[in-house]
């Protein structure tokens, strides 16, 4: 584990050895759709192709609202063959349960909290390795009885997994570590998970989510897919989500912040989708914006110099991401 001692320099590589452990995910709750019809509602509600989700798989989608805008994220994943459980940011479990509930209508399924029945844990470095070594690739899930442990991409060179059992299951081992900690991790992945501050600010392609599996353009109908297609095979995708680092200025960012771009500071051009403390100091996060923003900064300094909150805000540095976006049609 890293220790104040051992801070981690922002151009320097992350190791396994760097962060081990296993990490309560508080902020995490799971929805649980079970029922004869379970896969077939939520195939017509999801982002992500519900009815081939295999009993050894987990996948990214996502619930839009009618204009595409994204309402939740989900890691989603079989338990039995009439329940899929649906792991989504804790503070907005309640009001996406009944929203999803509202279109059951004659569907034979039941949508309940699961978050006190279940534990999530979050695996790092040994602690994944050790307990998903049957797992072949980032998006299979391996069950061991009733715990199921799904193998997420791996952040800055150190491997990760989410751990799901009942409550009262033995823990893997693995010391503590902080939450905070996870969250850096999981910006460094490049994927952010929809939480209150940004509901229904952006389409699926806005958090790249086309780009890292939580969209599947065969499958049928779900509210938004007119638009979701539309923004991918007409070209018209003008914003993606983007890696930066700041040193934070007087505050650390918070998730919903605007994002100005010097070129044209009299309106941001961007918001902060997920935001960590870095081990070294400062912060990541990951940067709805404007594409045409993102490219200026990229080429100048100056005149594309990115701030967070305000024009003469803290500066913004780009920093590449884990995956290579996929362009559009």
């Amino acid at each position: 584990m890293t220790t104040q001692n051992t801070p981690i320099p922002h151009d320097s590589p992350v190791t396994e050895q760097s962060f081990s452990g296993i990490c309560a995910l508080t902020h995490l709750g799971v929805i649980r759709v079970t029922g004869l019809d379970a896969r077939t509602f939520l195939q017509g509600q999801l982002t992500q192709d519900v009815l081939t989700l295999g009993a050894g798989e987990a996948r990214l989608a996502a619930f839009c609202n009618a204009k595409g805008r994204m309402q939740a994220s989900f890691t989603m994943l079989t338990d039995g063959a009439e329940t899929i459980l649906l792991v989504c940011s804790r503070d907005l479990l309640a009001a996406t349960r009944k929203r999803l509930s509202m279109f059951v209508l004659r569907a034979k399924a039941t949508l309940s909290d699961a978050t006190d029945e279940l534990m999530l844990y979050g695996l790092l470095g040994n602690a994944a390795q050790s307990i998903a070594s049957e797992a072949v690739n980032t998006s299979a899930e391996t069950m061991t009885g009733t715990k199921k442990v799904v193998v997420l991409p791996s952040a800055v060179g150190v491997a990760r997994a989410l751990w799901v059992a009942p409550k009262g299951t033995v823990l893997p081992s693995g010391e503590p570590v902080p939450l905070a900690t996870w969250q850096w991790l999981e910006v460094q992945s490049g994927i952010a998970t929809v939480t209150q501050p940004i509901f229904e600010a952006l389409v699926p392609q806005m958090l790249n989510y086309e780009s890292i599996g939580g969209v599947n353009f065969k499958k049928g109908c779900y509210p938004g897919q007119e638009i979701v297609a539309r923004s991918q095979f007409r070209g018209t995708l003008k914003r993606r989500t983007y890696l930066v680092h700041t040193e934070g200025g007087d505050g650390s960012p918070l998730v919903g912040a605007e994002v100005f771009h010097a070129a044209d500071a009299s309106q941001p051009c961007g918001l902060v989708a997920a935001c960590a403390p870095h081990p070294a100091g400062g912060f990541d996060a990951l940067v709805s914006m404007q594409t045409a923003a993102a490219d200026d900064a990229a080429k100048s300094a100056g005149f594309g110099r990115l701030t967070l909150g305000a024009p003469d805000g803290p500066v913004l540095s780009l920093l590449p991401l884990p995956y290579v976006l996929l362009d559009d049609i």
